[in-house]
């Protein structure tokens, strides 16, 4: 009856992230004119779920070594990038460098929502074997921790070029991994309380790297001064969102 509640929740979880990658594609048209300002937003809502989500959890569960395996997910996604930018130049011509660019973005965020959601996986699977009443209201705070990270998310595979279609199906399948997540915590908890500290830190530096390096130097692509303002604040409001948020979950 556990498993059952368990999967439900992430289903639940999935389907939240489905819907609201389905309202972009469907408003892509009208959402074209923001998407700077929803970059901006992803800008500040990823660095956001690492600072305030990621970071602590793994500065709890690894106090002296945290620091080592953060630096390791930020190597890591420098490397996932080159290798895709690497397989680009030689599998694919692209006459736009920028375009190319972006494409390398989405798919590293791809990777790092997955990684993500394999974690709130195991914090839902974790949250129902402890208490299905903590497994609740750990569903809801997930649920409503995803909203603004997944329209940011597919804001960028939007951004990178994406068809609506193919974003909309791939940030769905990254959504999935909290099945994945919640299975490995239901039929291996005493592997995952093992494993967890590690995924989280190298989580962690992924979002950093995402966020820091990739969208940020698209926040300052601004033409104008009162753009490039406009577009810090932006950041700020998605450090905010995902602050409050980070804050009424805990």
């Amino acid at each position: 009856m556990i498993l059952s509640y368990i999967l439900f929740a992430v289903l639940l979880v999935s389907l939240v992230s489905f819907i609201g990658g389905l309202y972009l594609v469907i408003n892509r048209v009208a959402i074209q004119k923001w998407m700077a300002w929803l970059v901006a937003f992803a800008a500040g809502s990823l660095l956001g779920v690492s600072l305030f989500d990621l970071l602590p959890e793994a500065i709890e569960l690894l106090p002296h070594d945290f620091s080592i395996y953060v630096v390791i997910g930020i190597l890591f996604f420098l490397i996932f990038e080159q290798a895709v930018h690497w397989h680009h130049d030689h599998g694919e011509s692209c006459d736009d460098p920028s375009h190319q660019h972006n494409k390398t973005t989405g798919y590293s965020v791809l990777l790092g929502d997955g990684i993500h959601n394999f974690l709130d996986g195991v914090l839902i699977a974790s949250a129902f074997i402890a208490d299905p009443a903590l497994g609740i209201a750990t569903t809801v705070a997930v649920i409503l921790h995803e909203i603004p990270q997944e329209l940011s998310d597919m804001s960028i595979l939007l951004h990178s070029g994406m068809k609506g279609v193919q974003a909309l199906w791939l940030n769905f399948i990254s959504a999935l991994t909290a099945i994945a997540g919640a299975l490995v915590a239901y039929y291996a908890i005493d592997l995952a309380n093992h494993v967890l500290p590690y995924v989280i830190a190298i989580g962690a530096g992924g979002l950093l790297y995402i966020s820091l390096v990739d969208l940020f130097a698209e926040v300052k692509k601004g033409t104008s001064l009162s753009d490039r303002i406009g577009r810090i604040v932006i950041v700020g409001l998605g450090l905010i969102v995902i602050w409050f948020i980070s804050e009424a979950s805990h």
